[in-house]
């Protein structure tokens, strides 16, 4: 079993920057997935970015170039850098962790709010 912690989020203008960041324990040392999810009320939850333990990354198409994940080295913890933020990042972000041959995600974090607006 794997726990995640979440922190950072919080409110911030237009073209503002956050940072998010996921500290996982427990059983990690398998090759893994970790990143970030986000949800609007009344929508599906939809992915943000991901990097693996190999650090291998993928973003989603509406925050390349503006979102940056990073794993800070010698640590389990994820880190989300947001910058240029717009108000359609609006979101409850959501850690995930994933062993890499799994099917789906096996653990989520809390649930960090983002709110983008004037």
């Amino acid at each position: 079993q794997v726990q995640l912690v979440e922190s950072g989020g919080g409110l911030v203008q237009p073209g503002g920057s956050l940072r998010l960041s996921c500290a996982a324990s427990g059983n990690i040392n398998s090759a893994n997935v970790m990143g970030w999810y986000r949800q609007v009320p009344g929508k599906q939850r939809d992915v943000v970015a991901s990097i693996s333990s190999g650090e291998f990354t993928i973003y989603a198409e509406s925050v390349k170039g503006r979102f940056t994940i990073s794993r800070a080295v010698g640590t389990n913890t994820v880190e989300l850098q947001m910058d240029n933020l717009k108000p359609e990042d609006t979101a409850i972000y959501y850690c995930f962790f994933k062993y890499y041959f799994s099917d789906g995600i096996n653990n989520w974090g809390q649930g960090t709010q983002v709110t983008v607006s004037p």
